[in-house]
């Protein structure tokens, strides 16, 4: 675990850790950015509730008071979900936010940047940033795929963003370096639905053989994330592609761009 001074991790998760137990971590943008209160405060306890339901200590991450904190309080997960104004910090945000001392819900790559300091291997979320459609014209790529070449975490999700240009975020993954297992499938899964018509190169069947691929890859020396690439139940997916198609006409007509474009 990191020393840094910029660094808080709570001392539930603190203990787990010394003991090995195990811990997960969550990403806080969920919460503060998408859904409306108090649905989205609902939806962070029951997610925390279902870590700890299997065994786990979760760790959701953010930036409060000058800090990334690593693991929420009831009072900080509240201040999330209810507080207007509050930051959605990418690694870029990172240093501004913490030196401001204000209150910063973490996106993919921020919390994967709390895991990493903390020392936490697993982490859990919906759905990866990558490469945007029309990213010839935007260059638009998300620092998720450059922060999981960074760190030591396994992610596990249901694929990335429907919102993307799946192929193209498929090629990055490869490029970097990161392992993507497609967890029972041989396809990559595509956020709302299990299947995308992509297929993955690695497939396990078990969190075994998850575990195995992971501690080979960090065993060697091989510095990066894994991508657990975990499908929707079919009977929980949809096919929400005329969906998109239209939510990023109106995004294009509007001129919402960055990070502004998820939530939108």
């Amino acid at each position: 675990m990191s020393t840094s001074p910029w660094l808080s991790v709570v001392e539930e998760v603190q203990d787990a850790l010394a003991e090995g137990r195990p811990v997960v971590a969550l990403e806080s943008t969920i919460v503060a950015h998408g859904m409306p209160f108090p649905a989205n405060l609902d939806t962070a306890r029951e997610v925390e509730s279902i870590v700890r339901a299997q065994g786990a200590v979760p760790a959701t991450v953010a930036v409060v008071d000058g800090k990334l904190q690593v693991g929420c309080t009831e009072d900080i997960l509240h201040r999330l979900a209810s507080e207007p104004g509050v930051s959605k910090v990418s690694r870029r945000d990172l240093p501004v936010v913490l030196a401001q001392g204000s209150l910063g819900a973490t996106t993919v790559s921020g919390t994967l940047i709390g895991a990493g300091l903390a020392g936490i291997g697993v982490f859990v979320t919906g759905g990866i940033g990558g490469v945007h459609r029309g990213v010839a014209d935007t260059w638009d790529i998300s620092a998720d795929l450059g922060e999981l070449a960074q760190h030591n975490v396994a992610v596990v999700s249901a694929g990335a963003k429907s919102i993307l240009d799946l192929p193209k975020t498929l090629e990055v993954l490869e490029t970097q370096g990161i392992t993507v297992l497609g967890y029972g499938t041989d396809e990559f899964p595509a956020f709302f639905t299990p299947r995308s018509g992509l297929a993955v190169a690695h497939r396990a069947d078990s969190p075994d053989e998850v575990a195995r691929a992971m501690h080979a890859k960090w065993g060697l020396g091989l510095t990066g994330g894994v991508l657990v690439a975990n499908p929707v139940p079919d009977a929980a997916g949809f096919d929400a592609a005329d969906a998109t198609e239209e939510a990023l006409a109106a995004a294009e007509r509007q001129g919402v761009e960055g990070k502004a474009l998820t939530p939108f």
